[in-house]
């Protein structure tokens, strides 16, 4: 049977690395907003020997992301793998004058999205004993990070209270800390930051790599 590996936010940055290190041993379905940035993962995913199915669509949208799930179900009959790894990164700015359209942006994708994916991919990871994978870097309490920090930590709080209640039952859930590494996300967050020490996500992908498959 074909193992299927479901990555949210495969466009770039660690979710892309891990889409690459995963093509070997499992068919990838990609999904991003970015078109072009997917299409340039299938590309290499390719160019290695292995399969995606290209899902350009945003998480935040219901519909869509229903739609999808009943095409895995449909096709493959379930999912051995979900990485989560999209997410809404707004500008840094003090508590006090926080954008209200970043801010409904961010709640919107990385704490209510979520939970309606949860819902959507958990009947398809039980059927194949499958494995959900979430990454840990919340910056919660940090300041200038009241978007991203408060509804990141939101997320874990969620994955994490899942990740108790199926400890039994499945799916497997594990919640990661990648190292700092080298992403447009982190230079938006971190201008002029020397990037030098900083990780290259094919290298992190690479250490996380035997945990997610453990």
């Amino acid at each position: 049977m074909e193992k299927t590996a479901l990555i949210t936010g495969a466009s770039r940055g660690l979710g892309a690395a891990l889409a690459l290190a995963l093509a070997p041993t499992h068919h990838i379905i990609a999904v991003g907003r970015t078109t072009g940035a997917l299409e340039e993962l299938d590309d290499r995913i390719r160019a290695a020997g292995g399969a995606a199915t290209l899902a350009p669509m945003d998480i935040g949208v219901e519909p869509a992301m229903d739609q999808l799930a009943g095409s895995i179900a449909g096709r493959w009959g379930g999912l051995d793998l979900w990485v989560h790894s999209a997410i809404h990164a707004a500008p840094l700015g003090p508590t006090a004058h926080l954008d209200e359209k970043d801010w409904q942006k961010s709640v919107a994708t990385n704490l209510t999205a979520t939970r309606q994916l949860i819902s959507l991919v958990e009947p398809l990871l039980l059927a194949r004993n499958g494995t959900a994978v979430f990454f840990e870097d919340a910056k919660g309490g940090e300041k200038f990070f009241g978007h991203y920090g408060s509804t990141k930590s939101g997320q874990m709080a969620l994955v994490r209270g899942w990740q108790a209640e199926t400890v039994k039952t499945g799916p497997r859930v594990l919640v990661l800390e990648p190292a700092p590494m080298a992403t447009a996300t982190r230079a938006r967050f971190h201008p002029g930051e020397d990037r030098a020490p900083l990780a290259a996500p094919g290298e992190e992908a690479a250490r996380l790599l035997p945990q997610i498959l453990g």
